[in-house]
């Protein structure tokens, strides 16, 4: 199977990093969408398999068991996400490059996995108040998801460091041009 690259987006919720990688996808069709799984609720705009794969604590257990994932990790307790090796496989399969949406530890383990064939990238907000402001304008989260996310971030931050490029989206259209020019530097390697 002919390997390309990984193309690995962090964040703490609320950065914009979905967006981003949403609008590479849309610019760049050789680039495929690593779904992961995840056992949180489905919200009512997501599709299973789209969006996510939507299992239960015990189904995501099982398949660490089977060590289907490449990365893991239980955010909270029995909120589990992790990256199926399927999932690469079936890009690759494809032809593409993988582009991955994932949190900050799941996008080391990545990074640390496919070493010198990914290029791993951290999105920040501007500010904690802005991902606590953008959190609750999605309308998605409870009060205390919301509490609980904004928290997270705050930790998150600290590790943007440890990550190849940063994009601080305080401007999307200019966030969209940064990681395009990232992306396309990256992949002409």
């Amino acid at each position: 199977m002919q390997q390309g690259k990984a193309i690995i987006f962090c964040a703490p919720s609320g950065s914009g990093k979905t967006t981003i990688v949403r609008y590479l996808i849309q610019q760049n069709p050789n680039l495929g969408f690593s779904v992961s799984a995840c056992t949180r609720e489905k919200r009512h705009n997501e599709t299973d398999g789209k969006d996510y794969y939507f299992l239960t604590p015990d189904a995501f257990r099982k398949r660490i068991t089977q060590d289907a994932f490449i990365e893991w990790e239980e955010v909270y307790e029995d909120r589990f996400y992790g990256t199926l090796k399927s999932e690469i496989a079936r890009i690759w399969a494809n032809g593409k490059h993988v582009i991955f949406d994932v949190d900050v530890v799941g996008g080391l383990h990545l990074k640390e996995y496919f070493k010198d064939k990914a290029l791993s990238i951290f999105v920040k907000a501007p500010s904690v108040d802005v991902i606590h402001q953008r959190l609750v304008s999605r309308q998605t989260d409870s009060h205390e998801s919301i509490t609980q996310r904004v928290q997270k971030a705050a930790q998150e931050l600290s590790y943007e460091h440890r990550f190849d490029q940063v994009i601080v989206n305080d401007d999307l259209e200019e966030s969209f041009r940064h990681a395009q020019k990232l992306y396309d530097s990256f992949v002409q390697i």
